[in-house]
C-alpha cells in the first residue's frame, strides 16, 4: 500500500470518548476530513502495564476497548496504526506463564532471552552490562519457575518493577518469528495498514556492545520483517530514539523514520525567536519521515540530538519548560550522558503547555510541522491543545501522564470550540487538500527571527512565513482560480 500524504491522528482507544465505539463515532462526527491519513491507535490490546506497552497478545482487543469488530469499522474510513512491540511481551502473557509453570519443558521457552544465551555460565557480568544502554538499573529479572523448583534469570530491557512486567522476546528464535507471523497475519485481516516497529532498536543482544541498534544484526531482523510485511501488502514504520546518524541509516535502508528532531528544533526556534538550528536541519533532513511535535511519551531530548546540541543552551530550554510545568525523563547509563553530565532524554509536556499557551505560537509550530516534508502526525492532546495535567501526574505518580488526558465527549465538544482548534482544524484541512504538498519543497532565505517555506508543484504554490517575533503566521497560496491569495492561519 502507499500511505496517504496526508494528516494522521495518534490516540489511545480510549482517549477520545472512552473505547473505539465512540472514538469511531467522533471521528465520522468531526473529522473525516481532518485526518485522511490514518489514525494511529495506540495499543489496544491486553497489557499488564505502561499502559497498554506490555501486551498479553496481539490476538485480541482489551475488552474496555472494544473489539477487533470496531478496529474493521475503522480501517473501512481511516487507514489504521497500529504498535507490535516486538521487543518484548507481557509477562502475564499465557506464553510466559506456561514458561513459569514449566521451565525450559515449556514449549513457549525459547521465546524468551534466559541469561546462558548471552553468558555461558547464565552469570551476568558487570563489565558487559556498563557498555548497555540501560532503560533499568540491569537488564534481567529473576523468576521462581515451578518446572524445575528453581530460579531462571531472563532479559528484561523495559519495566519500572522488579521483576519486570515486560519480558524480552528471542528474535533469533523460530517460534519467536512464527509468533510474530501470525500477529502480522491477524492485523492483516482486521484492516490495519501500518504496523509501528515499537522498541525495535533493543531486539539484538550481543556482549561487548550498547546492545542497541547492533549493526548489522538488526538488518538481517528488519530485512525480514519487511519482507513479510511486504507480502501481506502492509507498511511498517520502525521506533527508534537513538543518535540522529542511526535514524539517517534506516532511511537509507529504505525505510520510513520518524523525525523524532523536529520538536525540539520547532520548540527552540519559536522560544528562542531563531531560525538558526531549525534552518540548519530542515535543508539537511532525509524527507522520507512521520512528523511530530508530542506524543504519548514526551519531547525528545537524548539521545536523538546527541551531537547536535549546545548542552548549555539545552538546559535553558529545559529549564523555561520545567518552569510551565513539566516533568523530565532522564538518561540512567553514565556512559551515555553527556560529557558535562546532561542528562535529558525526553521533556514531558503538552506541546500547547511547552509554548506557554499563546495560541499564535502553537500555530506557528502546527505550520512549521505541516509544511516540513513528511507524514504529519497529530496527538490528540495536540488536537485538543491541551494544557499540563498536573493532577494527574500527582495522582498517579507517571510523570507521562502529564499529557495523557482523557476526553469524554463533552470535553472533545467543548474542545472544539476554542478559537484555537478551529485555526489548527482549518490548518490541517489546507495540508490535507492543497496540491504543492506533493511537489518540491524549498527553505527560503529569510531574516534570523523568520520561518519562510515553500511548496510547489504544476504551476501551484503555498509560501509560509512566520514572524518569530510576533509568531504571525501566514500562507500565501495559488487559489482555485489561478490567482495569488493569502490564508491568515
Amino acid at each position: 500500500m502507499a500511505i496517504k500524504n496526508k494528516v494522521q491522528l495518534i490516540t489511545y482507544p480510549d482517549s477520545m470518548g472512552g473505547n473505539l465505539k465512540v472514538l469511531h463515532e467522533q471521528l465520522q462526527k468531526h473529522f473525516t476530513d481532518v485526518f485522511p491519513g490514518g489514525i494511529h491507535i495506540l495499543p489496544p490490546f491486553p497489557s499488564s502495564g505502561d499502559r497498554g506497552f506490555a501486551p498479553l497478545t496481539y490476538l485480541e482487543i482489551e475488552p474496555d476497548f472494544g473489539t477487533w469488530e470496531d478496529i474493521r469499522a475503522i480501517g473501512e474510513q481511516f487507514d489504521v496504526l497500529v504498535d507490535l512491540m516486538v521487543n518484548h511481551i507481557s509477562r502475564q502473557s499465557l506464553y510466559f506463564q506456561d514458561f513459569l509453570e514449566k521451565g525450559r519443558a515449556s514449549g513457549y521457552a525459547d521465546l524468551f532471552i534466559t541469561l546462558d544465551k548471552i553468558w555461558e555460565n547464565g552469570e551476568p557480568v558487570g563489565a558487559d552490562i556498563e557498555k548497555m544502554f540501560l532503560r533499568r538499573s540491569v537488564p534481567y529479572s529473576s523468576f521462581s519457575t515451578l518446572g524445575n523448583g528453581g530460579e531462571e534469570k531472563v532479559w528484561t530491557t523495559f519495566g519500572k518493577t522488579d521483576p519486570s512486567e515486560q519480558i524480552d522476546l528471542d528474535i533469533h528464535s523460530p517460534l519467536t518469528r512464527q509468533l510474530l507471523q501470525s500477529f502480522f497475519e491477524n492485523f492483516k485481516a482486521q484492516n490495519v495498514k501500518i504496523v509501528r516497529l515499537d522498541a525495535v532498536g533493543y531486539v539484538i543482544k550481543k556482549l561487548g556492545t550498547s546492545c542497541f541498534f547492533v549493526e548489522p544484526e538488526i538488518y538481517e531482523f528488519l530485512g525480514w520483517i519487511r519482507q513479510m510485511a511486504d507480502s501481506l501488502d502492509m507498511e511498517l514504520l520502525p521506533e527508534v530514539h537513538a543518535h540522529y546518524s542511526t535514524q539517517y541509516k534506516l532511511s537509507e535502508y529504505g525505510c520510513w523514520i520518524y523525525d523524532f528532531i523536529l520538536p525540539y528544533r520547532v520548540l527552540e526556534a519559536l522560544t528562542g525567536r531563531s531560525n538558526a538550528e531549525l534552518y540548519s536541519y530542515l535543508r539537511t533532513r532525509p524527507h522520507k519521515q512521520f512528523t511530530m511535535l508530542d506524543c504519548h511519551d514526551g519531547i525528545p531530548v537524548k539521545p536523538d540530538l546527541d551531537d547536535l546540541l549546545d548542552t548549555d543552551k539545552a538546559r535553558e530550554l529545559v529549564d523555561i519548560c520545567v518552569e510551565r510545568g513539566a516533568n523530565l525523563s532522564l538518561i540512567l547509563s553514565e556512559e551515555h550522558k553527556a560529557a558535562d553530565g546532561f542528562d535529558v532524554h525526553q521533556i514531558r509536556c503538552t506541546y500547547y503547555s511547552a509554548l506557554n499557551e499563546n495560541d499564535d505560537a502553537y500555530i506557528a509550530a502546527r505550520a512549521i510541522q505541516f509544511f516540513t516534508p513528511g507524514i504529519p502526525q497529530v496527538y490528540y492532546v495536540g488536537l485538543m491543545a491541551g494544557r499540563n495535567d498536573i493532577e494527574q501526574v500527582e495522582k498517579t505518580g507517571e510523570g507521562r501522564e502529564i499529557n495523557r488526558h482523557n476526553y469524554t465527549v463533552e470535553e472533545i465538544e467543548r474542545g472544539l470550540e476554542q478559537d484555537v482548534v478551529k485555526r489548527l482544524m482549518k490548518l490541517i484541512r489546507f495540508r490535507n487538500t492543497y496540491s504543492a504538498f506533493d511537489g518540491v519543497f524549498q527553505v527560503l532565505d529569510a531574516a534570523p527571527d523568520e520561518i519562510r517555506l515553500l511548496w510547489e508543484q504544476n504551476g501551484k504554490y503555498c509560501r509560509l512565513f512566520i514572524s518569530l517575533q510576533t509568531y504571525q503566521t501566514v500562507i500565501e497560496f495559488v487559489d482555485e482560480e489561478g490567482r495569488p491569495a493569502t490564508y491568515q492561519v
